[in-house]
């Protein structure tokens, strides 16, 4: 069930004017300006090729903005890369680990190249028990793993990690139901410690369940932006159909 937690008024993340044309011509991203604080998740919503993928990968500095900017507890992520990247962790729809460690040598790995080398494989364990993996396969290679099981090794060390924001793109794709529901009361532990999460999704039942703002996307332009408390009654399917079907409005 939701329950709001408690924010600052600072943005801890901060698109402005956010827009991005591409070589080809191709504007992938539209002037899109939108704010998540401590303590709230934001749900992006849209079709693929929406401008959802686009939006994470200005805020990680994959690609820089054509105009505005995404900024990351106030360091604009194109001029200040290495200071907002500090400050901000990443789960991929498809993570990337390595096939022939374990769970817990690769969460090993990766938060010690995070520089975070005080953990313990207590800590280890129990990160990855939080997220869902039991522990039969902590010392298991993650080449017989399935998706969820990758995904849930990505969000351990995203936790491990310890920034005040995350971005997750598509962090329920080839989740089960057990796994899924599992990963929503994750979300809300994330929010009660005060993590900024930005998350891109098709799950529009869970977008409405966890998040405080909903976002919809639709070729690169923030069409509609809701808060929680604003989609109390609404359907949000019907609403995100509305949108799909044509209708633009302001944000």
């Amino acid at each position: 069930m939701y329950q709001p937690a408690s924010t600052n008024n600072s943005p801890m993340l901060e698109a402005q004017s956010l827009t991005k044309r591409y070589e080809d011509g191709v504007l992938g991203l539209d002037h899109v300006s939108f704010s998540v604080s401590a303590g709230q998740v934001y749900a992006m919503l849209g079709a693929n090729g929406a401008g959802k993928t686009t939006t994470i990968n200005l805020f990680l500095n994959f690609i820089e903005p054509t105009e505005g900017e995404a900024r990351i507890a106030g360091f604009a992520t194109h001029r200040e890369p290495l200071e907002a990247k500090a400050r901000v962790a990443f789960v991929s729809e498809n993570v990337m680990l390595y096939p022939q460690f374990t769970a817990l040598q690769n969460v090993d790995y990766f938060a010690r190249l995070g520089g975070k080398t005080e953990y313990t494989k207590d800590d280890y364990r129990r990160v990855l028990l939080r997220v869902g993996l039991q522990e039969e396969a902590h010392h298991k290679r993650l080449k017989g793993f399935s998706k969820g099981m990758r995904q849930k090794c990505g969000i351990a060390i995203a936790i491990l990690k310890d920034a005040p924001a995350i971005l997750l793109d598509e962090p329920t794709s080839g989740l089960d139901p057990k796994a899924g529901f599992e990963f929503m009361q994750l979300l809300h532990s994330l929010r009660e410690e005060g993590k900024a999460i930005l998350m891109s999704t098709h799950d529009i039942f869970r977008a409405k369940e966890v998040a405080d703002t909903v976002g919809i996307m639709k070729q690169g332009q923030l069409v509609m932006q809701r808060t929680h408390a604003e989609l109390a009654g609404e359907n949000l399917e019907e609403l995100y159909m509305h949108y799909m079907a044509g209708h633009v409005e302001a944000a």
